[in-house]
């Protein structure tokens, strides 16, 4: 069944179910053009989900970045039981996420390095605005072409659902662990007080992924997230030095020892600088052709298609009925 979103945004396809909001494909009869629509599950102004709505859109309309998903709209819909639901209206990005890439093996150095150095200067600058995103993934990471005649996938970051503000009340409830099991940081599945940094720990672990094919901390919910309390990521002693500093840097136990989003994208790039050769341009090739295009949407374990940007006609939906309470 369809549904007129904000009388502009008829809903098509379903892309994906989540715990609290769903993703369509929608077409946007004022443009002609298609777009992804998000619509939370009907909820009131007093309870978690609203605000946890209410944070997310605040953040979107606010931030600006190539490497996050363009937010083009918000708004309210009451259904015909009378219930109301917010709504995001997102850019489509016609590509699959990285998780999915990564079921097909581990990926070049050279492509991590880029697809790294482009994560990494998407959260130094979502840090510079005062944001965390607190659940870097492959999930939350949509890759897709520049064009036709693109040579490389990039990365898009989404699923700000989680994000707070640092230094500013969290939409969320006391004490509670927020993230995915298997990319949390270390404080976080101790419940501390996060930074800027968590970000980097779990983009290391992604990273790590990436060259590995395999997950650092694998299993149940509670052993994936104490194992990080106990020991250190696995780094190969096959990965070239620069990699295997990096990364154990980026993944260190204490939080003052991880670079940040700037160096980190910094010490990537200075890979670039070496010519490419024919084999490492074809090597992107390959990982190219294996990125065949599908919608962007929810995963099948419930990860939905959000992400970040510009203002424009963006609509805020009034603030929670009482403010989110400090973690």
């Amino acid at each position: 069944m369809t549904v007129l979103l904000g009388d502009r945004y008829q809903t098509m396809d379903l892309l994906g179910v989540g715990g609290t909001a769903s993703v369509y494909r929608a077409v946007d009869r004022n443009l002609g053009r298609d777009v992804a629509v998000k619509l939370f599950n009907p909820t009131t102004s007093t309870d978690d989900d609203y605000r946890r709505q209410h944070t997310e859109t605040i953040l979107l309309s606010t931030l600006n970045h190539p490497g996050l998903v363009t937010l083009h709209d918000a708004g309210m819909h009451e259904d015909h039981e009378g219930r109301t639901a917010g709504f995001l209206v997102m850019e489509l990005v016609d590509g699959e996420d990285l998780r999915h890439l990564l079921k097909r093996g581990a990926l070049p150095a050279d492509d991590v390095a880029q697809l790294g150095a482009d994560l990494a200067d998407a959260l130094a600058y979502i840090h510079s605005e005062g944001v965390i995103h607190r659940d870097v993934k492959p999930a939350n990471i949509l890759m897709f072409h520049s064009g036709d005649n693109g040579t490389r996938l990039y990365p898009k970051l989404t699923d700000f659902g989680i994000a707070r503000m640092v230094e500013a009340t969290t939409a969320t409830a006391v004490g509670a662990t927020i993230g995915t099991a298997n990319y949390l940081s270390p404080e976080q599945a101790k419940g501390d007080p996060l930074d800027e940094r968590s970000d980097i720990y779990s983009l290391g672990l992604v990273l790590l992924e990436c060259l590995t094919g395999e997950k650092s901390f694998p299993g149940p919910v509670v052993e994936a997230a104490l194992a990080r309390l106990l020991r250190n990521p696995h780094v190969p002693d096959s990965l070239e030095p620069e990699w295997s500093g990096l990364l154990r840097r980026m993944t260190a136990r204490d939080p003052a020892l991880r670079p940040d989003a700037h160096e980190v994208a910094l010490q990537l790039r200075s890979r670039d600088e070496v010519p490419v050769d024919a084999r490492a341009m074809a090597s992107v090739a390959s990982v190219a052709r294996l990125a065949s295009p599908v919608d962007a949407g929810g995963t099948d374990d419930g990860d939905l298609v959000t992400g970040g940007v510009f203002t424009g006609n963006v609509h805020i939906p009034d603030p929670p009925a009482r403010a989110p309470r400090i973690s």
